[in-house]
């Protein structure tokens, strides 16, 4: 019978190995405040916003430059001394928009500059 007891012994050490034993203890349900403040740590949300804010500073900061300092410049050059925004052909207020496309080209090429520069200091 020593021989059974055997068998039977490793067989209960085998049943012991191969028990599923609980991991933890079921976590406890968060409340809304914990998840809302885990969400926020893990997509970043406070540099995020802090991005967007900086950004609309820096767009009102270069149209101003372009509506207030470029532009002007460019409208000396035209006969007359007139303001770019009060060119029209015909019924069309044209001036308006090419004051706008200026401003889009000199704001793209501010932003190109500052992306191309923080490239280069290693900002990803």
């Amino acid at each position: 019978m020593s021989k059974e007891n055997e068998i039977i012994n490793e067989l209960k050490k085998i049943r012991e190995i191969l028990a599923p034993k609980p991991d933890k203890a079921p976590e406890k349900p968060k409340n809304l405040a914990a998840e809302f403040l885990e969400f926020i740590k893990k997509y970043k949300i406070l540099g995020l916003a802090s991005a967007f804010i900086l950004g609309l500073a820096v767009n009102a900061l270069i149209l101003s430059l372009a509506t207030d300092i470029i532009t002007p410049i460019i409208g000396i050059f035209i006969p007359g001394f007139v303001d770019i925004k009060d060119i029209k052909v015909g019924v069309f207020g044209i001036g308006n928009f090419i004051a706008n496309v200026i401003n889009f080209v000199i704001i793209a090429f501010v932003i190109f500059l500052i992306v191309k520069y923080a490239a280069k200091v290693g900002i990803e």
